[in-house]
């Protein structure tokens, strides 16, 4: 587990705060960060799904070399003795849906915010660049032995709400089942839209692996990780106090020998390039956000080398 003193859980300047009295302001301050920055650096209203050539049918017009013949439209090609092809229109509404790990673990950070901040913050830039035209944003979120789901609704209003249950949600001893919570997300079977995973993905991937795979099949699905600096390696202080956030278990860590520094260093670096194999085998997209780095300013270069890569034809 991190490492973390007992004691810690006073926010950073700029860390959101979980009382209710004060989210909607906060709420409010991250929603005009976003904007502001998200809309200087970012065009277009989609994070991830592009709209494919749709389903709705639309005009015809004559067929040309390379044409896809199952859309021939013959009524008009046997009126005018041409051969027709009937265009599709673009299905613009997008449907998104974040399943949110809210564990105890993410109750832990050494740097600029909690991880907690960090998954609220994930979570207002992807409502923010999906909640346009008419699209619909819902949530599953997760705590140690609970799944409270929020219908998908359009709107910056509700999309505010839903932002607002999630940094007003109390931490609960305990690690939810992030297994149980993506597979939610195939319960039941929806239209194909987004799907967005937010957690610290310290489970065993074994136990989340497959419901992501199934609901990579249906849904474009982007896993979003967040993490502490000191989750990756452990500082130089001497005899250091840790405490497991999910169990409430303390144990002191000599710091100060090399080799426990190594072999945690070790450990970290084995366990993040397991989270980051078991994504890219399903299929999905993977972006990793620090509590130690800009998130907007990583979010936007993520978002920037997707668009790239689709205009360009490949794949991430």
């Amino acid at each position: 587990m991190p490492p973390r003193p007992p004691t810690q859980r006073t926010a950073p300047p700029g860390a959101l705060p979980l009382g209710a009295d004060r989210a909607r302001t906060t709420l409010n301050r991250l929603q005009l960060l976003v904007t502001r920055r998200l809309d200087g650096l970012l065009q277009g209203d989609y994070l991830g799904l592009l709209p494919g050539p749709g389903s709705e049918p639309g005009e015809s017009r004559e067929y040309r070399p390379g044409d896809d013949v199952r859309r021939m439209d013959w009524p008009v090609t046997a009126r005018t003795t041409q051969p027709h092809v009937r265009q599709t229109i673009a299905d613009r509404e997008l449907e998104t849906w974040l399943a949110v790990d809210l564990s105890a673990s993410l109750d832990f950070g050494t740097a600029r915010s909690l991880k907690r901040d960090l998954v609220v913050a994930a979570a207002a830039a992807v409502a923010h660049l999906t909640v346009r035209g008419g699209n619909r944003i819902g949530a599953v979120v997760g705590t140690h032995g609970e799944l409270r789901r929020m219908p998908a609704r359009p709107g910056r209003k509700e999309a505010q709400a839903l932002l607002k249950v999630l940094a007003t949600t109390e931490p609960r001893p305990g690690r939810a089942d992030l297994g149980e919570l993506i597979d939610a997300l195939n319960r039941p079977p929806r239209r194909r839209g987004q799907a967005v995973v937010i957690s610290d993905f310290l489970a065993d991937p074994a136990s989340w692996r497959r419901p992501l795979r199934k609901l990579a099949v249906r849904h474009d699905v982007l896993a979003i990780e967040v993490l502490d600096p000191r989750e990756l390696e452990l500082p130089n202080v001497g005899v250091l106090m840790v405490a497991d956030p999910e169990s409430g278990a303390v144990h002191e860590v000599q710091t100060a020998d090399p080799k426990v520094r190594a072999d945690y260093a070790r450990g970290a670096a084995a366990q993040r390039a397991a989270i980051a194999g078991a994504i890219r085998s399903v299929g999905a997209a993977h972006l990793r956000l620090r509590t130690d780095s800009d998130w907007l300013l990583d979010i936007v270069r993520f978002v920037a080398s997707a668009r790239h890569a689709r205009t360009r034809g490949t794949t991430r």
